[in-house]
């Protein structure tokens, strides 16, 4: 992807370091490779900026792998023959930014985005070193593409879900591009316009940018103080004096 001439000064004035983050970006397209994936085409654009700017990026197309389905972190161990997804996992847990990418079907995002974030949901009673939930520490993104109404519909969904996990969601951490309505140029399509379109170039510059800004931040602190969000200390703690109710 080429970047236009601002986003290319952003990335000449930066004066931060980001080499040491990493960022992974799950490509929920229905199309396997090597089919043309216009989901593909605005993620090459926000990865393009953090690579750029020295972060290693890892990008996944989810449909090219044997990912069973399931919310339990391995499903080998449930009666599945085969599942590539605790090999996606491990780099999933190795980055500090997570982002999804969507194209919008019927209005939501697509049926493989609903499995990537089942399988990520299927490891989120981990805890890490400090007693967190897993992905605490860790910052995440959304990117729509599509033909129909429904980029911010798919955004709340995706974000809520990451946040709910345990990722931090920084401000204006999604970006999209549809189309007109109906039958029409897709994104990467010859004319549609997508690639040249400045309200999808400006939200994409700003969400990675802010993920970049947040990611940094985290990691310089060790991710979220680890006070009164600790799922190891609320397990053992003697806290019977306010039992759940009893339900008759």
């Amino acid at each position: 992807m080429k970047l236009n001439s601002f986003q290319e000064k952003l990335n000449k004035e930066n004066k931060t370091d980001f080499s040491q983050l990493t960022a992974v970006f799950i490509n929920c397209t229905l199309k396997k490779s090597p089919e043309k994936s216009h989901t593909s085409g605005l993620i090459s654009m926000s990865a393009q900026i953090m690579e750029d700017n020295g972060i290693h990026v890892d990008i996944i197309r989810a449909v090219d792998h044997n990912i069973a389905f399931g919310v339990y972190p391995d499903m080998t161990e449930h009666g599945w023959d085969k599942d590539d997804w605790p090999t996606i996992q491990k780099k999933v847990m190795d980055a500090n930014i997570l982002v999804i990418g969507t194209p919008i079907w019927l209005g939501e995002k697509s049926s493989v985005a609903t499995q990537v974030i089942e399988r990520l949901y299927g490891f989120s009673g981990e805890t890490n070193e400090h007693g967190q939930y897993a992905y605490y520490g860790r910052v995440g993104g959304c990117l729509v593409t599509g033909n129909e109404d429904g980029i911010k519909h798919v955004g709340m969904n995706v974000l809520y879900s990451l946040q709910h996990l345990g990722y931090t969601i920084p401000p204006q951490a999604d970006a999209g591009w549809i189309g007109e309505a109906g039958p029409g140029a897709s994104y990467m399509d010859e004319g549609s316009g997508g690639p040249e379109n400045d309200f999808t170039n400006r939200n994409t510059t700003f969400m990675t940018w802010n993920l970049m800004h947040m990611a940094k931040m985290l990691k310089d602190n060790d991710g979220i103080p680890a006070h009164g969000n600790q799922r190891t200390e609320w397990d053992n703690s003697n806290h019977k004096d306010n039992p759940n109710p009893e339900y008759r």
